[in-house]
């Protein structure tokens, strides 16, 4: 590992305060913190792992454990329950088999609820990877499932 993050923290040597952008890159580079990435952010920044750690858990941008290929994130905001937002999200735990906070057991996919993406008129709102998709229903989260897969 520590060779693996070597150049992504030589960015930001000397930089005060630059915590939370070194824990994005760090997490850009391996798709999530594992301890041993959390280890060499504190020996970088001369902190403590436990004080990287209570960042990196305080913001839900950051994730502690592997996740999948395919990011799914369901809307359950202001306009998309009374769309069908717990229709579209009960559906696709279905046909993922895990729940919100999860990751498949092939690391396919992981799946998220989501408090607002800001696309009200297009409710309900699924978004995969960085595709928004709108005006979901149940037919259509499954054709676009069975297309990441």
């Amino acid at each position: 590992m520590p060779n693996e993050l070597a150049e992504t923290l030589a960015e930001y040597e000397g930089q005060k305060g630059a915590l939370i952008p070194i824990l994005q890159k760090v997490q850009e580079k391996l798709g999530y913190l594992p301890q041993e990435a959390i280890s060499e952010v504190a020996k970088f920044c001369r902190m403590s792992e436990s004080e990287i750690f209570g960042v990196a858990s305080f913001y839900a941008q950051f994730y502690l454990t592997r996740r999948g290929k395919h990011s799914v994130k369901v809307c359950l905001g202001t306009a998309c329950p009374v769309r069908g937002g717990e229709r579209i999200l009960d559906h696709v735990e279905k046909e993922l088999g895990i729940e919100p906070g999860q990751t498949t057991e092939n690391y396919q996919f992981s799946l998220e609820r989501v408090a607002c993406f800001g696309a009200c008129a297009l409710a309900p709102v699924m978004v995969v990877n960085k595709n928004v998709h709108g005006r979901m229903t149940t037919a259509k989260a499954k054709d676009i499932l069975a297309k990441h897969r």
